[in-house]
């Protein structure tokens, strides 16, 4: 085994890893003022920003649920990798050659398991694309042809051919020094009777990335008559591929998605690159699943999806029965997010692929355009299996409609949807449609029974804030004097200078503070801060990860002024956290003095009474300049 990272390889990956970018590749992330970035929270579901990013640090916090940490903790927790493995995948990204303490260089081989997978998959791209130009893959390039697309196109998106020998890609693997464990692990190969054989044969392949671009599964399109397997064939459930949390395409869409606040939902690979090529390439696609909650969480975190509804989410369906089934189930995740959900069904039932081969890149764009919302969508596929010529056929599809319109958690919107279903129905008589709605509501809140769970906006009341866990109390004044102090000894240490390390930790009432300012204590104080890593540095010195979650906290959060200059703020804490713990001082040495006969012990007496009076003298400066700052 490798031994220990060098602590100068680790922090030349940090410098070269700006959080901001690494973040940027998950999240959409927009400025917060200060230098400092905001998005949505990947690590918990939320409709108001409260994820926090300063690039000045290196750090990020989420003030919803507490999660923070540098660029290393975000990509362990994004891809639940250990800390060498986070560290060795930077590493790649920045191209840092990492040297370890026991046994020098550790090559490619001694990688961790994730590291070892990704580099299968990238090869049996290479690959894969390679194996398209030759004569075997004619069939292939004759697929893409009929389609629309060229060898530029293939090359752009990185559409490959699989071999139909049983071999040959394990072959080709094994040579690069992969074990069959690891081709079996990966999804790349699976057992056959003598051994492991390759899991695509004879089909068209498409690499799917994840959101920093690498190849973590494929999709396998049938080429052949003979081929008994399904039409589409996806990487099996593996360490990488988790088909329910993946789009294929955002790696390429994702900066668009974010530009455009818009993403377009598709069905299928040829759909994608047909979408990107006529002008849509905000394009994206589930991978052999129906859209479900963790795509939703993917696009919120893309889009940075806002209360005010300006972000687009557009489905697109084939006209058929099939299609229309596809839209009923995303309408179940359409209140998971605040975007404005549509779906854009061209009428004569083609999809974005066939629709672009036939009329053109035009036609696609205005498929994307003439879109419908969701909530109508569902209303009018639902009441068109109804016969509303007739009384009777009207109320049925009204009293179908009725729990569509109930199922709307805005108010507003579902009685507006509701006047537009009278309107459809013809049944002219809003008041009894609404009455219809509400009795549907009633019967689906009594059926459930359960509390309705509140997402977005503030924590619930009963939650711990953010940094919460600590059990520090910041509505307390003096609290929150502590806590502003030591965001100014985190985050501007020269402001506090050496006042500050003067202050004993006995000065901090919070047992919380008065840990963070020991921690201080013990890297040398603030006045050993120099350079950017100061942050970094206490993270890393931390006894456990509540302190280090503390200091990443105060790391990020924003400095509260009042109206004063920092310096002037600064100071007044400064003075009044002082001044505090100097009047507690006098009030035990009084008690010392009570307890204490001048007449058997004068030159204690006299002692003590000097050090009072020494006392008396500071805490009244400290008085004047708290009182002093405007």
């Amino acid at each position: 085994m490798a031994g220990r990272i060098r602590n100068e390889d680790i922090a030349l990956v940090r410098e070269r890893s700006p959080i901001a970018d690494v973040v940027g590749e998950y999240l959409q992330l927009r400025n917060a003022g200060g230098g400092d970035l905001k998005g949505l929270c990947p690590f918990h579901d939320e409709k108001t920003p409260s994820f926090n990013v300063t690039p000045s640090r290196g750090l990020y916090w989420c003030f919803g649920c507490g999660e923070g940490g540098d660029v290393i903790t975000f990509v362990q927790k994004m891809e639940h990798l250990t800390f060498t493995e986070a560290v060795q995948r930077l590493a790649a990204r920045a191209g840092v050659e990492l040297h370890y303490e026991e046994g020098g260089y550790a090559p490619r081989r001694r990688d961790g398991q994730r590291a070892r997978l990704v580099e299968a998959h990238r090869i049996a791209a290479e690959f894969y694309a390679e194996q398209l130009a030759s004569d075997e893959a004619l069939i292939g390039r004759r697929f893409l042809a009929e389609r629309g697309f060229d060898a530029s196109h293939a090359e752009h998106f990185g559409v490959g051919y699989a071999p139909r020998g049983w071999e040959t890609l394990v072959r080709h693997l094994r040579g690069r020094g992969f074990t069959d464990q690891e081709l079996i692990t990966a999804g790349l190969a699976r057992e056959g009777r003598r051994g492991p054989v390759d899991r695509f044969r004879g089909r068209l392949v498409w690499p799917i990335r994840d959101m920093t671009g690498d190849v973590i599964g494929f999709g396998a399109r049938r080429l052949y008559d003979n081929d008994d397997g399904p039409k589409y064939l996806n990487t099996p459930e593996t360490p990488l591929f988790k088909k329910g949390s993946v789009l294929y395409g955002a790696d390429l869409a994702k900066k668009e998605m974010a530009r455009r606040r818009q993403a377009v939902i598709v069905e299928g690979y040829t759909d994608v690159m047909a979408c990107h090529l006529a002008g849509v390439p905000t394009a994206v696609a589930t991978c052999g699943t129906s859209f479900g909650e963790e795509h939703a969480k993917l696009l919120r975190r893309l889009l940075m999806d806002q209360p005010d509804a300006r972000a687009e989410i557009i489905f697109t369906f084939d006209g058929d029965a099939a299609g229309r089934r596809a839209a009923l189930r995303a309408y179940e995740q359409d209140q998971r997010f605040a975007a404005q959900t549509f779906v854009a069904v061209q009428p004569d039932g083609l999809d974005p692929c066939e629709l672009r081969l036939k009329h053109g890149d035009a036609a696609v764009r205005d498929l994307i355009a003439s879109r419908t919302q969701l909530f109508e969508f569902v209303i009018r596929a639902t009441i068109e299996r109804y016969d509303v010529s007739t009384n009777e056929g009207r109320l049925a599809a009204l009293d179908a409609a009725a729990p569509v319109v109930a199922g709307i958690k805005d108010a507003g919107l579902r009685k507006m949807y509701a006047a537009s279903l009278d309107r459809w129905l013809g049944i002219m008589d809003e008041e009894l449609v609404l009455r219809r709605v509400r009795e549907q509501g009633m019967r689906g809140r009594a059926a459930d029974g359960r509390p309705v769970r509140v997402t977005g906006g503030r924590p619930d009341a009963g939650r711990p804030a953010a940094g919460g866990r600590s059990g520090h109390d910041l509505s307390d004044p003096d609290v929150r004097r502590e806590w502003e102090l030591l965001k100014f000894a985190v985050q501007r240490p020269a402001i506090v200078g050496p006042a500050f390390d003067e202050l004993p930790a006995a000065a901090f009432t919070a047992p919380p503070h008065a840990a963070v300012r020991e921690l201080i204590a013990q890297v040398g104080g603030v006045a050993s801060a120099g350079g950017t890593d100061w942050a970094v540095r206490l993270r890393e010195a931390a006894p456990n990860e509540q302190i280090a979650g503390l200091v990443t906290r105060l790391a990020v959060e924003p400095l509260h002024f009042t109206g004063e200059t920092d310096d002037r703020y600064a100071a007044e804490l400064l003075a009044r956290i002082a001044e505090r713990q100097l009047t507690s001082e006098i009030a035990a040495l009084k008690v010392k003095l009570e307890r204490l006969n001048p007449v058997e012990h004068p030159e204690d007496y006299a002692r003590l009474f000097g050090d009072l009076v020494a006392l008396e003298q500071r805490r009244r400066v400290m008085r004047e300049r708290a009182l002093g700052a405007p």
